[in-house]
């Protein structure tokens, strides 16, 4: 009888793993109320994060770029204002050195400007991202009955949280690949905060 009850359970056990790997395979993500999620490598790792991340680097390094070439006509300027010093009166000069002055002023405040752009731009990236990328994350979360997502970072211990971050950076680079609709200035959310300037 005892011999009957280890066989009937046995059975029974196979059975439930198997049922139970039938519904992982079709889901294709491990079943759990609660999931965690690294947003950061989630950015950084999927085309689409990437690609952002390469245009603002991209922008950033034209920026720098003219920077050091309008710094050059600049110091030129000077040296030739410098040099017109003793050829001029001093009201003249006067004259001469604060248009230039103001000319140096206006070009640091739109220098300033675009830096400040460039740097909300990098802040609105991942927020931008997070948004495009939601319906993929809901509908993982879904598939794996969970509940809740939790974000790495925030979670000192783990015990019985799956981590779907590597499923979804492949999800997404299959829904998304690398192509952007549209930038996350272009988003009605996220205004472009320079036009009144």
């Amino acid at each position: 009888m005892l011999k009957m009850l280890r066989l009937i359970l046995v059975v029974m056990s196979a059975t439930f793993l198997n049922v139970a790997n039938a519904t992982a395979q079709n889901v294709g993500v491990v079943q759990s109320e609660i999931l965690s999620l690294d947003a950061e490598r989630l950015f950084a790792e999927t085309q689409m994060g990437q690609r952002l991340s390469e245009e603002i680097q991209a922008k950033r390094e034209q920026l720098v770029s003219r920077n050091q070439e309008i710094q050059a006509v600049l110091e030129l300027e000077e040296k030739q204002l410098t040099d017109l010093r003793t050829e001029t009166s001093p009201e003249e000069f006067r004259q001469m050195a604060d248009a230039f002055d103001a000319k140096v002023q206006e070009i640091r405040r739109d220098s300033e400007r675009q830096i400040l752009d460039l740097e909300r731009e990098r802040e609105r990236a991942p927020v931008f991202f997070m948004k495009t990328v939601e319906p993929v994350l809901v509908s993982l979360m879904r598939e794996a009955g969970g509940v809740v997502v939790l974000n790495n970072r925030s979670i000192l211990l783990r015990v019985d949280v799956i981590d779907i971050t590597d499923i979804a950076i492949s999800r997404i680079d299959r829904e998304f690949g690398d192509g952007l609709v549209e930038s996350p200035a272009g988003k009605d959310d996220v205004p472009n905060e320079t036009s009144d300037e």
